[in-house]
């Protein structure tokens, strides 16, 4: 991994009082790194690195990547052994709702995240801390760093910590509902045929847009409603729909 990061990174260090803030950071989590850089790195954002041409490829979005997996193995092994006696559909369904920005920005705010991103001029302007994909991401990359560090046990263990408690939620109807998945089952059963998604417009510069989303359902069009991402955006549109159409 030392090679890896060279050739990517180059030969930065982390100053003394960064490092302190990362061993801050893991303390109340019970997590330990043995490089700690790795988990430097989780917290930059590209718009830092895109703001920096000497640290150019030094962003989060490799790790981000790995910890998505990493997140999406924990989460899945679990319900398979946590609901035994359910379908897969059910499994995929309470999957998609706690590895999901809306379940992941809240708990990266609970923990800190927004405190240790490193961000771009733009984005720290445009109050980047705060946006739960930022946020989201970030917690993917610190799994994915974790990871790497310390190997799989450790990082579904990390996970599972704030994960469960998620699930037990959905499961206990109380967690974030999944609003295209039930649009989607709703529909299908009326029609036999599936919602269409369609981008209607964005607003503002880009590193802080607004995308608006509308839903075609047979001849009827619903919405569009906003989100800071595409799919916060469909979300919108399709939890409107839904109630639209079921209450």
């Amino acid at each position: 991994m030392k090679n890896l990061k060279r050739i990517f990174f180059g030969d930065r260090k982390v100053p003394a009082e960064r490092k302190k803030q990362l061993y801050d950071f893991c303390k109340p989590l019970s997590i330990k790194f043995n490089d700690i850089e790795l988990l430097d790195l989780a917290f930059h954002h590209r718009s830092y690195s895109n703001e920096n041409s000497q640290h150019k490829r030094y962003n989060n979005e490799r790790l981000e990547f790995l910890g998505d997996s990493v997140l999406g193995m924990a989460t899945a092994a679990f319900l398979y052994a946590d609901m035994a006696e359910n379908p897969e559909g059910d499994l995929a369904k309470i999957k998609a709702q706690v590895v999901s920005e809306k379940t992941l920005a809240p708990i990266g705010l609970s923990i800190g995240i927004d405190k240790m991103l490193v961000l771009g001029k733009g984005e720290e302007m445009t109050n980047g801390r705060k946006k739960p994909a930022i946020i989201a991401d970030c917690v993917e990359a610190v799994i994915g760093a974790y990871y790497i560090d310390s190997g799989y046990e450790k990082a579904r263990d990390f996970v599972l910590r704030f994960i469960i408690p998620e699930i037990r939620k959905v499961q206990d109807h109380k967690g974030n509902q999944d609003y295209k998945t039930l649009l989607q089952e709703y529909f299908q059963k009326q029609s036999k045929k599936t919602p269409f998604y369609e981008l209607v417009k964005t607003e503002g510069p880009d590193h802080d847009q607004t995308f608006y989303m509308s839903v075609r359902l047979g001849d009827k069009v619903y919405g569009p409603k906003s989100g800071k991402s595409k799919k916060e955006a469909e979300q919108s549109v399709a939890e409107y729909a839904y109630r639209q159409l079921t209450e």
